[in-house]
Formats: structure tokens, sequence, C-alpha cells
């Protein structure tokens, strides 16, 4: 099977093109380069483009024969969407829905959608289940979450099968450091633990130490970055396997408090972070983690590494590559 992978070049959609070339898929990469590396797919056919570009795609369809699509491209930060709306409902949501329609005529029936944990919101109840009510918070989310029902009608009307994919906290990097996440435009929090490690940053800020939580500080579900890309290609397989739509959450089911990951990362770096604790920031949640059951189950995925192993190879990328893929 021949599948296109948009946003390949990107942090989690470069992990999966490695992955799918090692099992065996033939893969061609469209991405804009604007975030992505062409040096992270290494010599996957790459088309640089726009998702939001009907004649592009449709002549990648035409031409390349791809018979599936992993659709990773999109902007991804949710403060950054809280001030600029528009620039990611255009992107995130018109682009996919020009992929879509440009499936529809070249009748590729099979979509992987990254989506988010982001769409939940605040949660009612832990674990987070596929069944907890929407209610995003940020525009980046309500991106995913609009994306999701334009799958769901496109499934319904034209026979188009998706699994959209709700992933929590993405980290780590490829175990032997020969690629990883890009730290100069993420703000998530262990790449940032990294930096204040490294030097490259004076200290790590941690916003709040007054949750009702064992530390004080947030907890969040930290998922390998190889472990979605194992899901993505599960997805993938499902959906042709059973011909159905599905989405699932994807997370280790397990929450780390943002102080247990600075404690680790002082364990797996022997340096002596520096942190700074100041007030919450509106709006984060005390506490996020995954009820994966539902991709235990229909995927046969099961998550393969823990947090010290996140963040052991997250040190061993960014250790050894201070600049990412300048180095």
């Amino acid at each position: 099977m021949k599948v296109l992978v948009t946003g390949g070049a990107g942090y989690i959609g470069s992990h999966t093109v490695r992955l799918l070339r090692e099992r065996g898929y033939e893969v061609v990469v469209l991405d804009s380069l604007e975030y992505g590396h062409r040096a992270a797919i290494g010599d996957t056919p790459l088309i640089q483009g726009d998702t939001a570009d009907g004649a592009l795609l449709r002549r990648i369809f035409q031409e390349q024969g791809t018979q599936a699509v992993i659709h990773f491209a999109a902007y991804k930060a949710a403060g950054e969407s809280m001030e600029q709306p528009g620039r990611y409902f255009e992107n995130n949501v018109c682009g996919s829905l020009a992929l879509l329609r440009a499936m529809q005529a070249a009748n590729v029936r099979f979509i992987v959608f990254s989506s988010s944990c982001a769409v939940y919101g605040t949660p009612a109840q832990l674990p987070v289940g596929e069944d907890h009510p929407l209610h995003p918070e940020s525009p980046y989310g309500e991106s995913k979450r609009m994306v999701e029902q334009m799958l769901h009608w496109f499934d319904i009307c034209h026979g188009l099968r998706y699994a959209s994919l709700r992933y929590f906290n993405a980290a780590g990097a490829w175990p032997d450091a020969s690629m990883g996440e890009d730290w100069r435009i993420t703000l998530n929090l262990i790449p940032l633990v990294m930096k204040a490690a490294l030097g490259v940053i004076p200290r790590v800020q941690v916003f709040g130490t007054d949750y009702p939580t064992p530390d004080g500080t947030a907890i969040r579900d930290y998922i390998h970055v190889l472990d979605l890309a194992d899901a993505h290609v599960r997805a993938l397989e499902y959906i042709v396997r059973e011909d159905r739509s599905a989405i699932f959450n994807l997370g280790t089911g397990q929450g780390s408090s943002v102080q247990e990951v600075i404690d680790m990362a002082r364990r797996v770096s022997g340096v002596d972070i520096p942190v700074e604790y100041t007030a919450r920031r509106k709006g984060d949640p005390v506490a996020i983690y995954a009820d994966n059951r539902k991709a235990r189950q229909l995927l046969g995925w099961q998550p393969q590494y823990g947090l010290e192993e996140i963040i052991r190879h997250a040190w061993q990328w960014h250790s050894t590559h201070p600049h990412g893929y300048a180095d």
C-alpha cells in the first residue's frame, strides 16, 4: 500500500514515516516545510506544498497512486491559537477540507487523522474516555473537533473511512538519537526541561504549585512518539481491514506531574535543572490522562515506553543535537 503522509516532515509525522517504511509501506510526504525538516525523512519522496492546494492534491493522487492518507499537517500551539484563531481555522480546518475533497474525487477511502485530547477541554472525570463530552477551550482544540465532524459526514455521505487519534502529550525521540523533536518551535514541557538542562534557557518555569495533586503540580499523560507512530500504522491497518471508522485515545493511561518530569530529567541527565515556580496559567486543567482501553482492544496496541524511557531518549537526542536537524 502507498500512503500519503501530510506534515510528514514534522515531529510525529517523521517518526511515523520511518516506521511505515520499516513495515513495508511505500510512502510519499506532503509538507510545506514551514515547521518540518527535509532531513527528518531521509530519502523518502517529498512534495513541498500545502494541503489547502486542491490542484496540487489532485495531481498527487493522480500521479502517485496513493491508496490512503495519514494527516498530520496542522498548526498545534493552543496558546498561539488564542491570539490568531483565524490562522488556525484557515490552516487546520480549510486545509483538511481541501484534502478530504481531493480524496473523494480520487476515490481514496482511508485516512488516519492526527487529533488531540484538546477536544475534551478540562475533563469532568478521569481517565478520559472517547465518549467524554467535547468542550475544547482553544481555537486549536476547536479546529480538531471541526475536522472530526467533517470526517464523520464524509464517512456517512461518501464512505470515507477514518481513524481519529486523540493523543495526549507526545514526547521522546528515536531510541538511537537519530531523530527527534525540534525544540525551537515547541512550548511543551519536556523539550523546555531539556533546554534548561543544557543551559539554552536559564530555567524551566512551573506554572502552579497549589493544585490538588500529591506534589501540587499539574498532571499530564506523556506518550512516547514511537508509541504514537505505532498506533498510526495499526489504526490504518484497522480501518482498511474492518472497513469502518473509529476514534481512539492514545496515552499511557498514567499521569505524571510536572515535578515528576523535572525530577526524572534530573536523574537521567545528571544536571540540577534550575526551576522557577510561578502562578497557575488560566485554563490549565489540574490533571488529564487517557483511558486507552479501546486502542488496546481494537488495535492490539500497547505503549512500550514509560516516563523514564521518554526522558532518556529525549535527553540523548537534544544533548547530541542542540540545534536540531541543523546538526
